[in-house]
């Protein structure tokens, strides 16, 4: 048994809220405290940041549900963790070690509105971005962000994602996001703004919630391709993949061709016509080949893990961003630290915005400590070259001690006030984000 955590309710009374949660949620399928939903909602494999099991795991199916929801946290002082694509890979699904009560948005998933002459649409946070982009491709048009494919929406907003067509699209942190329906920790719904593409009617409140979380040729490619970028050709997007990354494709299996495995340079070219593209670039000659290749770049994770043999492989997943003109520093000396200490790792890139992620692969406990440890002079490294801890996965647990050496001690500390504004209880996934101060004993344990 845990002990009860300061500032939360009772074992006791976390017991009453799920008897509640009972009474209030329609359907025997809305509440669950089975130890396998548990489980799969409070660990992931692809996840190795401490954690507990959520207490409860709930299923809205509405706004007023998870109205009823955030009503009986806030008077149980239970706290409350959202879960939708169950895709991330820095702790945001975590259990509090205190329990809590899990929010699964998966029954939240349609398609409300979509208004064609103004191409935008309404839906529900648990909406996959894949699902929408086949519902609008039978319209001729498509969302652009592009993250992995078991993301949806409301996660989307949540961590600022992007994908590989940021260098041309920009990232959930744009204008990708009109405004938002959000259920504040006080019970209150609200809408930040209205459906209008610009405003100068007070704060964007939709930001606010937005993000609320080495060889020499790998080198040279890098820089290859940012002189590419620099010279104004209709790039939409542009992948760096190394040599593992390439011999991991051609073990996976999957792909249409053998790549030749070494460092290497994804394009994805747009123009005004097809003498354009002609013009700039003739790699590609067919749709099936396109979708193959592109098909091999989001197969990145299980391609990698095919490198180790047998089937007790595992992965680190991570990424950092620096601006784009010190990314071939960053990817040289990350890969040398990785070749130094014997860790078998794939990197791709997004070289566009400097975006680049890790898979750290390994079996045993020690290699996990090798990676956890790999990943922390990662991040200083970024850091040190102007950048940030995280460009897309969010910060959740894995990341939060580093913000105030990103940010400064004035930022964290007024990000954190907004929250307190916010959630003066603090019951809104508690430990993620925002750090301790700086000389706690462990930043990663409340």
């Amino acid at each position: 048994m845990v002990a009860d955590v300061p500032g939360f309710g009772t074992s006791n009374e976390f017991g009453l809220a799920i008897c509640e949660l009972r009474e209030a949620l329609p359907g025997d399928d809305s509440v669950s405290t089975d130890a396998d939903e548990l489980e799969r909602h409070g660990f992931s494999l692809y996840d190795y940041h401490p954690g507990v099991l959520h207490s409860v795991v709930v299923y809205p199916l509405t706004t007023d549900d998870v109205v009823k929801i955030v009503n009986i946290s806030r008077k149980y002082r239970m706290p409350i963790v959202p879960y939708s694509g169950g895709t991330s890979l820095e702790g945001h699904n975590r259990g509090h070690a205190s329990g809590g009560i899990c929010v699964d948005m998966s029954g939240m998933d349609r398609i409300i509105e979509i208004h064609e002459a103004d191409s935008d649409l309404v839906c529900q946070p648990g909406c996959l971005w894949v699902d929408i982009n086949e519902t609008l491709r039978q319209k001729g048009t498509r969302l652009q962000l592009d993250p992995a494919p078991g993301a949806t929406i409301g996660g989307m907003l949540s961590t600022g994602c992007s994908g590989t067509n940021a260098v041309r699209y920009g990232t959930a942190k744009g204008e990708w996001f009109l405004n938002a329906t959000v259920v504040l920790p006080s019970g209150e719904i609200i809408k930040t703004r209205s459906r209008a593409r610009k405003s100068s009617a007070g704060f964007d409140l939709t930001k606010l919630f937005i993000g609320a979380e080495g060889s020499k040729s790998l080198s040279k490619a890098t820089e290859a391709a940012i002189e590419v970028l620099n010279q104004g050709v209709g790039i939409q997007c542009v992948e760096l993949l190394d040599d593992l990354f390439m011999a991991a494709t051609n073990k996976y299996g999957m792909s249409l061709r053998k790549w030749p495995e070494k460092d290497s340079l994804f394009f994805k070219f747009q123009g005004h016509s097809a003498k354009s593209l002609d013009e700039t670039a003739a790699v590609v000659r067919n749709d099936q080949e396109a979708t193959s290749l592109w098909a091999d770049r989001k197969n990145a994770l299980f391609s990698g893990l095919a490198l180790l043999e047998g089937d007790d492989g595992k992965g680190w997943s991570t990424d950092v961003c620096v601006p784009p003109s010190n990314l071939p520093r960053l990817v040289y000396e990350t890969k040398q630290d990785l070749s130094e200490i014997g860790l078998v790792s794939t990197i791709v890139g997004h070289v566009g915005d400097g975006n680049f992620h890790a898979l750290l692969l390994f079996k045993t406990d020690e290699e996990l400590e090798i990676a956890r440890h790999a990943v922390h002079r990662m991040v200083k490294r970024a850091i040190a070259l102007d950048g940030t801890c995280t460009g897309e996965h969010g910060v959740g647990i894995g990341k939060k001690e580093y913000l105030y050496e990103e940010l400064g001690y004035g930022t964290v500390e007024l990000m954190k006030t907004i929250k307190r504004s916010i959630d003066p209880l603090g019951l809104f996934n508690p430990g993620k984000l925002y750090p301790d101060p700086p000389g706690a004993a462990d930043p990663r344990s409340t």
